[in-house]
């Protein structure tokens, strides 16, 4: 990548990775960087329930008060609310356009949701697709 596309790309800033990794030998932090970072938080927010962080009870998407519950049409809708309201509150560095919500296999409980996004910045279009059980516990393998 050249100087000038890295110099484009900073403003999607980096971060810690997340699980925190630490590379081998000189045991510093394991940094993501541009589009990589947004997507692991996405997925951090996607993962995070309400009240989880001390400091920022309101982080999160709070998709785990939705275990259990009977997949029909009015709980995509609720999904798909609760997804763009949280990325709309903790992640800045992009516009959320679409939430899809997809019921993909009702035995396991497995939900697709995709969400169509741009960067702020940019306005180049991304979407990120994040696998949701509903049914605590259904994707484990034996």
């Amino acid at each position: 990548m050249d100087k000038q596309a890295i110099i484009q790309k900073e403003f999607l800033g980096s971060g810690w990775s997340f699980p925190v990794k630490f590379s081998s030998g000189s045991y510093q932090v394991q940094l993501t960087k541009y589009e990589e970072n947004i997507n692991e938080m996405i997925n951090l927010i996607m993962q995070t329930n309400f009240n989880e962080r001390p400091f920022e009870p309101q982080f999160g998407a709070g998709l785990q008060r939705f275990f259990f519950k009977e997949m029909r049409p009015t709980l995509e809708g609720e999904i798909r609310d609760a997804v763009k309201s949280a990325l709309l509150d903790n992640e800045p560095r992009i516009k959320v356009l679409d939430v899809t919500v997809e019921f993909k296999d009702l035995q396991t409980g497995l939900i697709e949701i995709t969400i169509l996004y741009i960067y702020n910045k940019t306005n180049t279009r991304h979407n990120y697709v994040y696998p949701f059980y509903i049914k605590e516990g259904t994707n484990l393998k034996k």
